[in-house]
């Protein structure tokens, strides 16, 4: 067997889940863990931190625990942890206690609608003022407004300020202030791709913008340090049953499902979880989109090496409206079960769904949209309802992937020999044969799917493993034996069958808008 292995913990939305990998990454051992979601008010949702906390303490018990059953001595074998994380949802605590000053609020939760119209009308650029800086718009996704929104109605987080006890993070900062001590000398700190999540980074300096922080009134002493995504942060304290292990990888889990793909300059990929997010690698270069995308970093491996930069489009509602057919309409019994229903038709009969449960992100930005489900006839069956809602998640990706086309133009997309441009794919419903058909059919360009889904967790390994020495960079980017079990899907569909259900779909898309306040 192996003796080198690499953890990954990847805290997600809806659940954590920690895998190990061998030498060669192939997961020896994991296990995952759902938790609770909280939606104390429409378009409000959160999480408790504590609860996270302790999914990722059983999640690493038990993977650890299968590992050892199978033989592998991950015990003295286990070099490095790395970490992933849900971006965007934010939380503070008490410096002194440990304890959460309030629930996360997650980075889907619109609740900070009326502070981003505030900041869109007293600063100059309105929605787009930060762009230039942190390449992001002012919106209700981002950690920044979540954090002022805290500050401005929660007592004990404006007290903790205050007094200085209090400690702002996103999930990762969270995870490793507590798996390296905690009250007693936890790390705090965060890593590039995160923290270009805040809207509060310097995309060039990689550093906390102080006019940023100065226009929104947010005090420098509560953020964590800024790391880079491929070194040793902290080494793992007692009660984790992983003592001494040190995390040396974190990077938010877009960005290590990129690193996962191992996605160069060029190269894109689409991950299909509860959202689905796509990012294109646009190498040393920061581009500025003019068409409803968002400038981020991708990776920078290591303190000393150049960061590499992305656009991205984000969007809100993929997975989680399968999981709403499910949950709140009871059409199917579980999510694996959509796809032999959307497969019993050959169509979606002209039904078009347009998940904007909190509006639509990339390239619209509406947070005044809400769902439709429109073209319903009297022949409408919930199996074509089923086909409309992956066709939706399908919509969107396209949506977005013709936005990147346009800010990095031909010269920033890497094609095949066929002169083809490749999307990468990976996320739990990626599994889902039919959607992925569906997207090549709607690109009509081909999707190719790695035989390990789990890219996120992967490139969080790859991270860790590369500041310790496990990997190089050559065996993360170098071809090899994977490419050889991915699987193509190639588009099928007629060209101008294509072109009027995009047509539809921008039709149905546009019927979303100025709906919010019809939502209670």
């Amino acid at each position: 067997m192996s003796s080198s292995y690499v953890g990954s913990l990847d805290q997600g939305t809806t659940s954590t889940r920690f895998i190990i990998y061998d030498k060669q990454a192939r997961p020896v051992g994991s296990h995952q863990v759902e938790f609770k979601q909280y939606y104390p008010e429409a378009g409000w949702v959160e999480h408790d931190p504590m609860e996270i906390l302790k999914s990722a303490k059983d999640c690493i018990a038990k993977a650890v625990e299968k590992a050892k059953e199978d033989g592998h001595d991950v015990e003295n074998g286990l070099k490095a942890i790395g970490l992933t994380n849900q971006r965007e949802t934010t939380l503070v605590w008490s410096k002194s206690t440990g304890a959460p000053l309030h629930h996360a609020i997650v980075w889907m939760d619109v609740r900070t609608s009326s502070i981003c119209r505030k900041l869109e009308k007293e600063l100059s650029g309105g929605r787009t003022h930060f762009v230039e800086t942190c390449g992001l718009p002012i919106s209700t996704y981002f950690s920044a407004v979540k954090l002022l929104w805290l500050l401005e109605n929660v007592e004990t987080v404006k007290k903790a300020v205050e007094n200085g006890d209090a400690l702002f993070g996103t999930i990762d900062s969270w995870l490793i202030w507590n798996l390296t001590g905690g009250v007693n000398g936890g790390v705090h700190v965060t890593d590039v791709s995160n923290a270009s999540r805040t809207m509060l980074m310097n995309l060039k300096t990689l550093e906390w913008d102080k006019p940023t922080l100065e226009t929104l009134g947010i005090q420098a002493g509560i953020l964590p340090k800024i790391v880079s995504n491929s070194e040793v942060i902290g080494n793992i304290t007692d009660g984790w049953g992983i003592t001494g292990v040190p995390i040396s990888g974190c990077l938010g889990d877009q960005h290590a499902a990129m690193l996962g793909q191992a996605c160069r300059k060029g190269e894109a990929k689409s991950t299909y979880g509860t959202g689905a997010f796509i990012l294109l690698n646009t190498g040393e270069e920061i581009i500025h989109s003019k068409n409803g995308l968002l400038s981020t970093l991708a990776y920078k491996l290591g303190p000393n090496s150049s960061a590499n930069y992305a656009l991205e489009g984000s969007i809100a509602i993929a997975g989680a409206a399968v999981q709403w057919l499910r949950d709140s309409l009871g059409v199917i019994n579980s999510a694996s079960e959509i796809e032999a229903l959307a497969k019993s038709v050959e169509t979606t009969g002209g039904v078009y769904f347009v998940p904007a449960f909190n509006g639509l992100f990339a390239p619209w930005w509406r947070d005044d949209a809400r769902g439709v489900c429109i073209g319903i006839t009297r022949f409408t069956t919930k199996a074509h309802i089923a086909r409309a809602v992956l066709e939706s998640m399908c919509f969107q990706v396209r949506d977005v992937l013709e936005s990147m086309h346009k800010d990095a133009g031909e010269k920033g997309e890497t094609k095949n020999e066929k002169g083809e441009f490749l999307l990468r794919v990976d996320g739990g419903a990626a599994v889902n044969d039919l959607l992925m058909q569906i997207q090549a059919d709607l690109l009509g360009s081909p999707v190719v799917r790695p035989a390990d889904i789990e890219t996120t967790a992967l490139g969080a390994a790859y991270a860790a493993g590369l500041a310790v020495g496990v990997w190089s960079e050559e065996e993360i980017f170098g071809s090899g034996e994977k490419a050889k079990t991915d699987k193509n899907f190639s588009p099928k569909l007629d060209g101008e069958v294509r072109k009027k259900k995009v047509e539809s779909w921008c039709k149905a898309v546009t019927r979303t808008f100025d709906l919010a306040d019809l939502s209670l």
